[in-house]
């Protein structure tokens, strides 16, 4: 089933959409927000793919047109959002053009960081930035959003911890990373409010695409109109969301409706193109000794969706415009 959450308060108003992202029917009575449906999944589910059936077949109450545009992220805010680079090779690149030697350990050891959760953008909301100076970039991801999970939990077991998947621009300031980063404690003001897909899904949506943990799909992202990259998200993944999972409960607990990311989607065919202006400035820099594409300018529009193999999309676009903070 698909889940979105209508703009209202502070949580959003829950509603089932219909596979072909035509339709919705509001949720109310059976969770007002998808945070609630989450923290009690085994009663709610059901419920709520009773009601998405309904839809389907046309017997739905007060169903009526699903319009992105009316859309807060699926969570509007979480307890927990926590981002990993799951594409070591991504990482490998970009270390490898500012000369620096990567330890063995990321490709057996994962990297992850944990974001802020209380203020996401809807797929369609502008987002906002303090200066172009700071270096804007997108970051095309796929995230899950996740069950209870129990400190210590296995990847096998992690697995069943999945409850929905959805798309992320995890927004970047390329240009303050450095500095934060070289005092050794991590991301903050480059790390900017995410965006998230109009639409979450359950696992089975995605049928065979979706297998190994990882799913199978191009990731396609457009910059103004003119296409940016589609490397597929199933291929090259260093750390599947299991085991993703399992790193970030290794020392404590998740709550239901924490969102576990897989970073910046990246493949070794560079001819798919990049998911970040950060690789592609990082390819330049290696081919010809300078990048040459700018970061993000006011008034740029990015895009980021994803396609089943019949050419549908599957989460609605996320599909933003830059704006000046103020």
């Amino acid at each position: 089933m698909k889940l979105a959450s209508l703009k209202g308060g502070r949580d959003g108003r829950l509603v089932v959409v219909s596979r072909d992202l035509s339709l919705c029917a509001i949720a109310e009575d059976i969770a007002a927000t998808l945070q609630a449906a989450l923290d009690d999944w085994a009663a709610t589910a059901p419920r709520l793919a009773a009601l998405a059936a309904q839809l389907e077949a046309g017997r739905a109450a007060g169903e009526r047109p699903f319009d992105p545009r009316e859309c807060a992220a699926p969570l509007p805010r979480a307890h927990h959002w926590a981002d990993g680079s799951a594409y070591v090779n991504h990482v490998e690149l970009v270390r490898k053009a500012r000369g620096a030697e990567m330890p063995a350990s990321f490709w057996t050891d994962p990297l992850i960081y944990q974001g802020g959760s209380d203020d996401f953008l809807g797929a369609t909301d502008d987002a906002s930035f303090a200066s172009e100076e700071h270096g804007i970039d997108l970051e095309a991801e796929i995230a899950v959003i996740v069950d209870d999970v129990p400190m210590g939990c296995t990847s096998d077991d992690a697995a069943d911890r999945i409850r929905l998947l959805l798309l992320v621009n995890d927004w970047s300031l390329r240009n303050l990373i450095p500095g934060e980063l070289a005092k050794g404690f991590g991301f903050y003001q480059s790390k900017p409010a995410t965006a998230f897909s109009p639409v979450a899904i359950t696992p089975d949506e995605l049928g065979g695409a979706w297998r190994d943990g990882k799913v199978h799909l191009p990731l396609v992202s457009h910059v103004n109109g003119t296409p940016f990259g589609s490397p597929d998200a199933g291929v090259d993944m260093t750390f599947n969301f299991p085991q993703l999972i399992a790193h970030a409960a290794r020392t404590r607990r998740l709550g239901a409706g924490a969102i576990i990311g897989s970073g910046t989607v990246s493949n070794y065919d560079r001819s798919r193109g990049s998911s970040c202006l950060a690789e592609k400035r990082t390819l330049e820099q290696l081919a010809q000794g300078r990048p040459t594409t700018p970061f993000l300018r006011f008034g740029d529009r990015v895009r980021i969706e994803m396609f089943d193999a019949a050419g549908r999309s599957v989460f609605g676009a996320i599909d933003q415009r830059v704006v000046p903070a103020g």
